[in-house]
């Protein structure tokens, strides 16, 4: 595990394979994974603060996953906190226009692909969920309707909090580009969602430039590190 500049912890994920699935088209596909790092944490209010300028409550010590954030504002937060370290943005787009590129070859800060969030998430079980609801995430059952601190929660097997529960998270991917159009996929359920929305291979969607309350993201970089 290492921390970087700004503190944020990333895991080491190790190369493998996951088997993405989809209940509406009743599709399933497999991906092969080269290593890389995810954020042990969602990002938090604290840390988007620092790096972005806001949101306005953003405070030292808010440990609370950001949430409310668009798509286009977390591809900003990542090349600003690559920026801010000295490494090469990700990121490059045109926002009216909806059209993003992603530089694979970047050494900085980037949202996970679709399949890397859920085989870090997986943590190498097969299971809806990395151990009992409860243990592992805040949810409707009992986060009492409200946002709660990041990295409270038991984590997986691979160091990870919160991927579950919490906020939903954004991912790099087009959810279905021929039904959805630039819809970008959201991942892990929120505080707010029952049960069944939170587990591992549940996929929802959105408009990439939406903000909502409980839908928040993750950072990775490629490489082992």
């Amino acid at each position: 595990m290492e921390s970087d500049a700004a503190g944020e912890a990333l895991a080491a994920v190790p190369a493998g394979r996951v088997v993405l699935s989809d209940r509406r088209t009743r599709r399933g596909w497999e991906v092969e994974l080269a290593p890389y790092r995810i954020g042990v944490l969602p990002v938090t209010r604290e840390l988007y603060a620092r790096v972005a300028g806001g949101p306005p409550e953003g405070a030292a010590g808010d440990r609370r996953p950001v949430e409310g954030v668009s798509w286009w504002d977390a591809l900003r937060f990542c090349n600003a906190l690559s920026e801010a370290e000295g490494l090469a943005p990700g990121y490059r787009w045109d926002e009216a226009a909806e059209e993003a590129e992603w530089d694979a070859s970047a050494d900085g800060y980037r949202l996970p692909t679709e399949a890397e969030w859920e085989y870090a998430c997986r943590a190498g079980t097969d299971g809806p969920r990395y151990g009992p609801l409860d243990e592992i995430a805040w949810y409707r059952g009992n986060s009492q309707g409200r946002p709660r601190e990041a990295g409270g929660k038991r984590p997986n097997a691979w160091g990870l909090h919160d991927t579950l529960g919490g906020v939903w998270e954004w991912c790099w991917d087009l959810y279905d580009p021929e039904v959805y159009g630039g819809y970008r996929v959201l991942r892990g359920g929120g505080w707010f969602d029952e049960h069944w929305s939170c587990r591992a291979s549940v996929r929802r969607r959105s408009h990439p430039t939406l903000r909502i309350d409980d839908v928040g993201f993750r950072i990775a970089r490629s490489g082992a590190g």
